[in-house]
């Protein structure tokens, strides 16, 4: 058996790993690499063995530095089944064919304004390659084994992080394999926590928080004194957000806060179509989540769903106190990139960063105290507050990796810690061998191992 690190080795995202037997080729996750250019200049890169002669993909959840290279893959020849639970089927379809929508209206975009160094830019894939994804999934349920190629048995585990998200468990050839995949928190407001496993051969664990501690704050508090202080200035609270898990946690809490009168009535916009999409599958889906379907219906009551680029636009013309959702969670894309040229610039302003920002993102510059950001071709200076809030993280921090850890019987033959920055994944990977005396390896980028 052979195994090669295509991705998530050495940097958080582009998920990918190889696993090849007997003739039989498996890809678990199938991500986008995000961050710094060097990174997504490799999601231009052919992949590194023909689509075509891959059997199948397992998707341990829809984000998409784990889903977001599949219309790519699925153009280009893969003509297998991606196996993932239910609700990733249809998470995973609605970011996707996002993806794709604003891959295209970038690059229109960039021609239109001519500011891109490639004449024409071009989209990595459309909205069109996003929807012939969704023929090849094939939803496999929490707990059921499935025999995905020819000595590949797939079961899917809890692993709380967002809706859908599961660990990928694998049995080849007499070993099995556990990905971690995206591991949530044990006490998340949204999922359950990530279900306890005792034994594996070789064990892949991600490493996002693998060097950091999660806040001990009240984070309600928190949330609650920024939204003031800024309502105070006359200002606007501008929120990048991620669709899944996290605007819909935004919202449960700024209800909470709300009728709880802990902040003012002002006016509160979900300004993501996709985020608005997802929230109506947490009614379909509220029995896999700590949430009732009153809970769903109450986070909702009094947002303001913003549909269509005119209100989006509209909204940066407000001069009144307010709150505004928007995607994408890292400032790489979406309509949170107008909100940010509209309202950055104003001191009276709040910039409200609500989770993990991967080095090179324009997120990740804000929240280190850039000056100024470029965005449609020109730097937009940054006076607003900048307030990172990590405790809305739907990772498990490092203390709470290790504490997952703990319920192995017996040391995995050895484990591999990918899914972190160079620091975060060393880091894990010497407590891991400190507390617990195992095997432990950070792969690089293209590594193969033969087992």
């Amino acid at each position: 058996m052979k195994i090669t690190f295509l991705g998530a080795a050495g940097t958080v995202t582009g998920s990918k790993t190889l696993i090849e037997h007997e003739g039989h080729r498996v890809l678990v996750d199938c991500g986008l690499f995000q961050g710094f250019k060097q990174l997504r200049l490799r999601n231009w890169q052919p992949f590194e063995v023909k689509p075509s002669t891959i059997d199948a993909v397992v998707l341990t959840h829809a984000h998409l530095d784990h889903s977001g290279y599949l219309p790519a893959l699925v153009r280009d020849g893969f003509h297998g089944a991606i196996h993932t639970t239910p609700a990733s089927v249809k998470l995973a379809a609605i970011l996707l064919a996002d993806s794709g929508r604003l891959q295209e209206e970038e690059a229109e975009f960039a021609n239109r304004r001519g500011y891109s160094k490639h004449h024409p830019a071009l989209a990595l894939y459309t909205e069109a390659d996003a929807q012939r994804v969704d023929k090849h999934f094939r939803p496999l349920a929490l707990g059921e084994a499935r025999e995905i190629a020819p000595g590949f048995v797939l079961t899917l585990r809890q692993a709380g992080h967002i809706l859908g998200a599961a660990m990928a468990e694998l049995k080849v050839d007499g070993k099995t394999l556990l990905f971690s995949g995206d591991l949530g928190r044990p006490n998340d407001p949204i999922t359950f926590k990530p279900d306890t496993v005792s034994h594996c051969d070789i064990l892949f664990v991600e490493s996002t928080y693998g060097n950091r501690h999660h806040p001990k704050q009240d984070t309600e508090a928190l949330l609650a004194d920024v939204v003031c202080r800024t309502v105070r200035r006359g200002g606007v609270v501008v929120i990048p957000s991620f669709a899944v898990e996290r605007a819909q946690t935004l919202l449960l809490l700024l209800f909470r806060l709300k009728q709880a009168k802990r902040i003012p009535d002002v006016p509160i916009y979900l300004n993501s179509p996709m985020a608005g999409a997802v929230t109506t599958l947490f009614h379909e889906f509220h029995d896999e989540l700590r949430l009732s379907e009153t809970d769903v219906e109450s986070m909702c009551r009094g947002v303001h769903f913003v549909r269509t680029v005119e209100e989006s636009k509209a909204l940066n013309r407000s001069t009144r106190p307010a709150v505004m959702i928007a995607g994408s969670g890292m400032a790489t894309g979406g309509r949170v990139l107008h909100h940010i040229a509209a309202f950055g610039p104003d001191k009276k302003n709040t910039l409200l960063f609500a989770g993990f920002q991967a080095g090179g993102t324009r997120g990740a510059l804000i929240v280190a105290g850039a000056d100024s950001v470029r965005m449609f071709g020109e730097d937009v200076p940054i006076r607003a507050e900048v307030v990172a809030l990590e405790h809305l993280s739907a990772h498990a921090d490092g203390d709470e990796i290790l504490a997952w850890l703990s319920a192995f019987k017996a040391p995995p033959m050895h484990t591999f810690v990918m899914h972190g920055e160079p620091e975060a994944a060393d880091t894990l990977r010497r407590n891991i061998e400190h507390r617990y005396g195992w095997r432990v390896d950070v792969p690089e980028h293209k590594q193969s191992i033969v087992l």
